[in-house]
């Protein structure tokens, strides 16, 4: 009866000690699956073919699940609206957000960046009759911008010389179909994002926003004071050096960087 209850005992220790392996906070030792949030509306970078699967794809996706299985973790990937995703890193719902998102400065208070893995333009689209071509034949015009977004940022400045009404959607998808309706004058989104639209729909048109160098380009997000962060940069910096995130590039881009 003692050598059955030691090995009861013994038994249950052993549990114990596995599942207090499992998942921990921001990466930290003994985690085998990172959560990554993003905006699955943000073709190529990361959408869903619905018509196919559920499965959300794109660059971004691809690139996570290459980092983070070169660094031996499983992932899942947590669809949410771009407003949301700061908050999740704060809340400790993610580990990681990966969405095409730009390192700004307000956002740098409260969560940290990976290096820059990817860079772009701001493109407003229009209707082709509307007749802005320019910055300046806003004035007066009402523009679409995604809620928590770089671009929601860009129609603020743009305003302060230009008078416009700026009006927020939380997905992309929303803003194309409020300026195909008349609801809006002109959208701001990505220019790599952008392109697939204006590929399908012959009545839009498009001009680049001039941009400060500084405030280009996409970052990883990352709770503040993660070891992922340095992890992350250092397959990044790899990925970038052998021609890996070049490839994926060309994959979903079909271009240079």
């Amino acid at each position: 009866m003692k050598k059955v209850m030691g090995l009861f005992l013994t038994t249950i220790l052993a549990v114990g000690l596995l599942a207090g392996c499992g998942e921990s906070k921001n990466g930290n030792a003994g985690e085998k699956k990172l959560v990554m949030a993003t905006s699955a509306d943000y073709a190529p970078f990361e959408y869903i073919e619905s018509d196919k699967s559920d499965e959300i794809i794109g660059f971004d996706v691809d690139l996570a699940k290459a980092i983070t299985g070169k660094l031996g973790y499983e992932i899942e990937v947590k669809d949410m609206d771009f407003g949301g995703l700061v908050q999740s890193l704060k809340s400790g719902q993610a580990d990681f957000v990966l969405a095409g998102m730009t390192p700004t400065e307000k956002r740098k208070k409260n969560v940290d960046f990976s290096d820059i893995y990817y860079t772009a333009q701001h493109m407003i689209i229009s209707k082709k009759e509307s007749g802005i071509e320019t910055v300046e034949d806003l004035e007066g015009k009402t523009v679409g911008v995604q809620l928590g977004s770089i671009q929601e940022g860009k129609a603020e400045e743009i305003n302060k010389t230009v008078a416009i009404k700026v009006e927020n959607r939380n997905r992309i998808p929303e803003l194309i179909q409020e300026l195909k309706a008349g609801r809006f004058d002109a959208i701001i989104i990505e220019d790599t994002v952008a392109k697939g639209y204006l590929n399908k729909e012959a009545d839009l048109t498009n001009f680049t926003l001039s941009d400060d160098p500084e405030e280009a380009g996409s970052a990883i997000a990352f709770p503040k004071d993660s070891d992922l962060t340095e992890k992350f940069n250092q397959e990044l910096k790899k990925m970038k050096e052998n021609g890996e995130l070049q490839e994926l590039i060309v994959k979903w881009f079909g271009g240079e960087n």
